[in-house]
C-alpha cells in the first residue's frame, strides 16, 4: 500500500495537466512503515526523454515522441536522492502521466522499472487528469496494483 496525502495527488494531478499532452514524470519521496510505503514529498520534473535518452534504452523505446515515452535525467535522479538522504527519505516511487490512455502500465513501462518502487500513473484524457492508479512489481517482475490509501496530513 502507498499512504499519500491528497494535496500530493493534486500536485501530481497538476502537473500531468500542465504538460499535457506529453507525458509528465516526477519522483516520490518518502519512507517505509511495516510494508507501507509513506509519501512525504512529489518532486515533479521535466520530462527529459529525447533521441539521446532513446538510445539508452534497447527495443521497442526507440521513438523520440515525450507522448508516449518519459525519462528523468540522472542528474535529477541524484539529486532527489541526496536530498532524500539528507533528509532521513527515501526515493520510494515515481509518478507519470499516460496522456489519453489508461492509468495501466505500459509493456515499456514495466520493462524498466525498479522493484521497491511504486509507480502512479495519471490518466489525462482531453487535457484533464482523472483515473490515477499505483503499480508495483511482483517477484516475476510483473505489475500488480497497489492499494492507495489517502493520509490526512496536520501541521
Amino acid at each position: 500500500m502507498i499512504r499519500i496525502s491528497q494535496e500530493h495527488l493534486q500536485t501530481i494531478r497538476t502537473h500531468a495537466e500542465s504538460i499535457y499532452p506529453d507525458e509528465c514524470c516526477g519522483i516520490i519521496l518518502g519512507y517505509l512503515a511495516n510494508q507501507d510505503k509513506i509519501v512525504v514529498e512529489v518532486m515533479p520534473t521535466e520530462n527529459a526523454w529525447n533521441t539521446e535518452a532513446a538510445a539508452e534504452f534497447a527495443g521497442e523505446r526507440t521513438t523520440d515522441s515525450k507522448r508516449r515515452q518519459y525519462a528523468i535525467s540522472p542528474e535529477v535522479m541524484l539529486k532527489a536522492q541526496r536530498e532524500a538522504r539528507d533528509r532521513s527519505l527515501n526515493i520510494i516511487g515515481i509518478f507519470h502521466s499516460h496522456p489519453d490512455h489508461p492509468a495501466i502500465p505500459s509493456e515499456c513501462d514495466r520493462l524498466y522499472a525498479w522493484q521497491g518502487y511504486s509507480y502512479i500513473i495519471v490518466s489525462v484524457q482531453n487535457g484533464k487528469a482523472g483515473e490515477l492508479q499505483s503499480w508495483s512489481l511482483d517477484d516475476t517482475h510483473q505489475f500488480q496494483a497497489e492499494e492507495i490509501e489517502n493520509i490526512i496530513v496536520t501541521a
